[in-house]
């Protein structure tokens, strides 16, 4: 799976979702211009902060929020791609202790349309399959499905599925389970997903952030947000603007954003960007990470946490794609590695419109960081954003 699938679509799909935008009247011409200065005039932004259980440090703060002459703080949003899953995971697990969700029953119970691989039509499919990339899904097709769309009518066709590996057997990393997971937590509830994540998670922690602008965020917030540049100063996502974004979520087919009138529960998991829509500061992550290090503490009962972390899938060289060693085991919504000294992390990566990030928890030495660098070249290769981002 080439890296600048993780967290969402590459250069491609950034353009579309601009083109759709300006379409829709979400963002004007001018406000692009605007927000897209000469590239020598804004500076990369270079964040990391290490936390413990009891503290979060800035280690570095460097650079420009995406806009001139604004540095970038630890307190600025920035859409974290696919950091995302690892956060929606533990809102899993909440409602899975609620009794609300089953990890291991068929989705299609929760959803009240049938989920299948065409391949293997017996076997269902499961939110333990789902979380840890082994549900069959692939991304061959788009799973950002415009506000009047449906998953389901993404799902029919053969290539969004492994037509070799049954369900459960197999390891692949792949966006497109995100929005379906979303979709199955709003059929359990028939609660809207970015409302289930601040009510779940973000709200009981004190964390001001939110799933593509949606619930959980405070009002202004939108107005803090690092506007992500391509390395030429191209607008990737986020224009900077004052007050609510008119269009947070992906438009309509004809271009429309009416939320309220045309949003369906449990059908179209993918508008608010499960897969890495969260917007989020640097010491905001930080306090997820420190959750994390107190065993799920306050919102996991300690053996949800030990369910999450698993593993659940561990690489024996041919159970998965391990992108060249890129992964070699997988919890629910987390990534497991090793370093170069042997020590083991857990957390998750993000890689999309030009950030890379790296948001890694020791349990051993109960420490934990979160970095990320803006304005990076989409295709450049670098390890987890772990030891160093580009």
């Amino acid at each position: 799976m080439p890296r600048v699938m993780i967290g969402l679509r590459g250069n491609w799909f950034a353009a579309a979702t601009v083109a759709a935008m300006l379409v829709s009247g979400c963002v004007s011409s001018n406000s692009l211009n605007n927000t897209a200065p000469a590239v020598a005039k804004i500076r990369p932004a270079t964040v990391m902060v290490n936390f413990t259980a009891d503290s979060i440090n800035p280690a570095t703060v460097e650079g420009d929020a995406g806009v001139a002459g604004r540095p970038v703080t630890i307190d600025d949003p920035a859409r974290v791609a696919s950091i995302s899953k690892l956060v929606v995971a533990i809102a899993v697990m909440r409602l899975v202790e609620q009794g609300k969700l089953d990890l291991d029953r068929d989705i299609s119970d929760y959803l009240g349309w049938k989920v299948r691989n065409p391949a293997f039509p017996d076997a269902p499919i499961t939110l333990r399959a789902l979380l840890s990339h082994q549900s069959g899904l692939r991304d061959a097709v788009d799973y950002i499905v415009p506000l009047d769309g449906s998953l389901e009518a993404v799902l029919v066709d053969p290539k969004a599925w492994d037509a070799i590996h049954a369900p459960g057997t197999y390891f692949s990393y792949a966006n497109i389970n995100s929005p379906l997971i979303a979709s199955v937590m709003e059929g359990a509830t028939q609660e809207r997903f970015d409302r289930l994540m601040a009510r779940l998670v973000l709200t009981p922690l004190g964390i001001d952030a939110c799933y593509n602008w949606g619930a959980g965020c405070s009002d202004g917030r939108r107005a803090q947000a690092v506007t992500l540049l391509r390395p030429n100063g191209d607008l990737a996502r986020d224009a900077a603007m004052k007050g609510t974004d008119p269009c947070a979520v992906y438009p309509a087919s004809d271009g429309s954003c009416d939320v309220d009138k045309m949003y369906r529960l449990g059908r179209n998991g993918s508008a608010f960007s499960p897969q890495g829509g969260l917007r989020i500061s640097a010491r905001d992550l930080g306090k997820i990470g420190q959750l994390l290090l107190r065993n799920g503490a306050p919102l996991l009962s300690p053996n949800s946490f030990a369910n999450m972390l698993g593993p659940v899938w561990t690489f024996d060289g041919k159970n998965g794609d391990d992108d060249k060693g890129y992964f070699m085991a997988y919890g629910l919504g987390v990534h497991w590695l090793v370093d170069k000294e042997g020590r083991q992390w857990f957390g998750h990566v993000g890689e999309a419109y030009s950030l890379r990030a790296g948001f890694w928890i020791n349990p051993a030495e109960q420490r934990g960081f979160y970095r990320y660098v803006t304005m990076v070249d989409e295709f450049s290769i670098v390890g987890h954003c772990f030891d160093r981002c580009p």
